[in-house]
């Protein structure tokens, strides 16, 4: 199987986590497209974050209804930190694409067994504003950028929204929105 990976902390799952996904799927003729939250996301160690089974539940609802997008909790049933190179083992059996924002994979350097990581999978780049396609291409990995408007809305972004009294609704697939009212996440009713 031709398998897409979207993994990320999905806090929460946005309209770009949904394009990204998309747009893989359709230019690199993936078989499926796997959305994975991190259980523990070690390059989040330093801040806080949502309830793994919280952003586990978002990206479930955020994938329903379309029958190439599948969420998967693996990560989130692992115990200690979630690395990408432990998931793609999981999937020995796929030839596996990263699905990332430009952001993510310009750091990709840094990532836990990172040339494992490059060499096991290539990468499909959706566009960033304000990331330099060039530190993309530097990291070595097998780049396909996806032809896709540069979004700039992020999870940090939806939560700084939330805090502010502001609506996230139109970001997020609407059974997300309808969750984190629901259960009060990011301290606003959304």
């Amino acid at each position: 199987m031709r398998r897409g990976l979207l993994g990320g902390t999905f806090d929460p799952p946005h309209l770009a986590h949904l394009i990204a996904g998309e747009a893989a799927y359709r230019a690199l003729a993936l078989d499926e497209v796997t959305f994975i939250p991190a259980g523990a996301p070690w390059q989040k160690a330093d801040r806080e974050v949502s309830d793994a089974e919280d952003r586990w539940e978002m990206a479930r609802r955020a994938v329903a209804g379309v029958e190439y997008f599948r969420a998967d909790d693996r990560e989130v049933r692992r115990d200690g930190w979630s690395y990408t190179i432990d998931t793609i083992a999981e999937f020995a059996q796929d030839e596996i694409v990263l699905i990332m924002g430009a952001d993510a994979a310009a750091g990709l350097p840094a990532w836990h067994r990172a040339e494992e990581v490059m060499t096991r999978a290539s990468v499909a780049v959706m566009p960033r504003p304000g990331v330099d396609r060039g530190a993309v291409e530097a990291t070595g990995a097998s780049v396909h950028w996806l032809d896709v408007v540069p979004l700039a809305v992020s999870g940090t972004l939806l939560r700084a929204r939330c805090r502010a009294g502001l609506s996230i609704r139109f970001y997020v697939p609407e059974p997300v929105h309808r969750y984190v009212i629901d259960r009060g996440l990011y301290g606003h009713q959304a």
